[in-house]
């Protein structure tokens, strides 16, 4: 290793085997929520299994185009460091809106998902004016809320899914959830994870998680909770052509609902940017910021042309990043290729795709924790003992972004529209911890400096 790579790891180039290695532990990490969002959208639309197959052969190479952009950079786009981008979840009601509409349908989904890209492209710098509103104590209570909302995923996966599944006459309890079977997988990848990490130093540490889930795989496989359906049908090779569902529409409704949606992950991306910033010891500057929400507009873009949807940062391999201390932003372009090649190899992505749950979720306890811990670590810059308020803007930020989390039926009387807002538990402990540190460290010193005017 050169001085210069022990200087700079974001810039540390490795050897190629460590890359694909470290680079396949990414792909593991975020594959699940990348494949969930074309098998949630294709089926409410009622697409064919051709159809379906074909949104996640082209979702893999979106993931992969878009997270190669982000982390090596373009021009202006790219904020150039180890971030995976994937298909975003909070898109999907309105682009499933949409889909639905007989006077709309899928052409008009990827119109407004093209467009609403261009507006995040163009609005990106004025976004990320938004930096200056993010101090250690938003920053920091922004970054463990991220990691303790997730935290739900993890343990859901751990248990084997969600706990309600759609059955004959509505939703259902999933009798998988929670099973013994379950629960034992997710501890003993959890538990071999912490044994290999403890035990084991340098390249064979920080693929921990892969080797972990690489086990939990195949105990899964020897007690048959391995399911290897679809893969004799999957073709060979596939390739992923532009406009394959045909030319997009534009619709000025659905291209201003999605425009909306896209600010509010540009507020997430803004808060996993400085998660990974900080991750880095990398201070992030409002040009930084300005091109990685380029690279999400971008994503949309690219998403729309080869037929799915919108694109974000992913905040599983912000925790990943924590728990390797493989901070090479190459190790992210090695993962990208990756996905670029699965995308051509149907049998490959669902040999993939038959990861069990509770072997993602084991991972997942680990990697969500460490973002969380990560919130703790920025915190822990506060001044909490000569300025008491900032335990508020904390106490507060977590407290009403957990809602939705721990309740998810509190906001469901609102407004549709509200629904849609309040439900994001990260978008307003965001907006929470932001103004209140307006209200107290911002605004304060100011009327402060007006009373004592006064006085004199």
């Amino acid at each position: 290793m050169t001085t210069n790579a022990v200087s700079d790891p974001v810039n540390e180039m490795l050897p190629l085997p460590k890359l694909a290695t470290l680079g396949l532990q990414h792909v593991l990490v975020m594959y699940a929520g990348a494949v969930a969002v074309p098998l949630i959208i294709g089926g409410a639309l009622k697409m064919s299994r051709e159809e379906i197959a074909f949104l996640i052969s082209a979702d893999l190479l979106c993931c992969g185009l878009v997270s190669l952009i982000q982390c090596v950079g373009l021009w202006n786009v790219g904020v150039r460091l180890p971030i995976m981008m994937g298909v975003a979840f909070t898109a999907v009601a309105p682009i499933i809106a949409t889909g639905s509409d007989p006077r709309l349908g899928v052409p008009a989904v990827f119109g407004a998902v093209i467009a609403s890209g261009v507006f995040t492209y163009f609005a990106a710098p004025y976004m990320s004016r938004m930096v200056r509103f993010f101090p250690p104590v938003v920053t920091g209570t922004v970054v463990l809320l991220i990691g303790v909302s997730l935290m739900k995923i993890g343990i859901n996966w751990a248990a084997g899914g969600v706990p309600m599944i759609h059955g004959p006459g509505g939703m259902v309890p999933n009798p998988q959830y929670g099973a013994p079977v379950n629960l034992g997988l997710a501890a003993f990848v959890l538990v071999t994870i912490l044994l290999l990490t403890a035990f084991l130093k340098g390249f064979m540490a920080n693929i921990a998680v892969l080797l972990g889930m690489t086990l939990g795989f195949v105990v899964a496989a020897a007690m048959g909770q391995v399911h290897f359906g679809g893969i004799a049908e999957a073709g060979w090779l596939r390739v992923v052509l532009p406009f394959h569902f045909g030319l997009p529409t534009f619709d000025a409704l659905s291209i201003l609902t999605l425009c909306l949606v896209m600010i509010v992950m540009m507020i997430e991306s803004t808060g996993l940017f400085l998660a990974i910033a900080e991750i880095n010891e990398r201070p992030l500057t409002q040009s930084d910021l300005a091109r990685g929400l380029r690279a999400d507009g971008i994503g949309n873009i690219i998403g729309g042309i080869f037929g799915t949807f919108t694109y974000t940062s992913y905040a599983q391999n912000v925790g990943l990043v924590q728990v390797t201390g493989v901070r090479s932003r190459w190790v992210v372009a090695a993962a990208s290729v990756i996905l670029i090649v699965l995308s051509c190899l149907p049998k490959l992505s669902v040999l993939v795709a038959a990861i069990p749950n509770a072997v993602l979720g084991g991972a997942a306890l680990v990697m969500f924790g460490m973002v969380a811990a990560t919130g703790v670590k920025i915190l822990a810059k506060v001044d909490f003992t000569g300025d008491r308020r900032n335990l508020y803007i904390v106490a507060l930020g977590v407290g009403v972004g957990l809602i939705p989390v721990v309740a998810d039926r509190f906001f469901t009387q609102l407004p549709d529209l509200a629904v849609r807002f309040f439900q994001n538990g990260i978008l307003i402990g965001t907006l929470t911890a932001v103004l209140l540190n307006l209200l107290f460290n911002v605004r304060r010193p100011v009327l402060t400096r007006s009373v004592a005017a006064l006085d004199a």
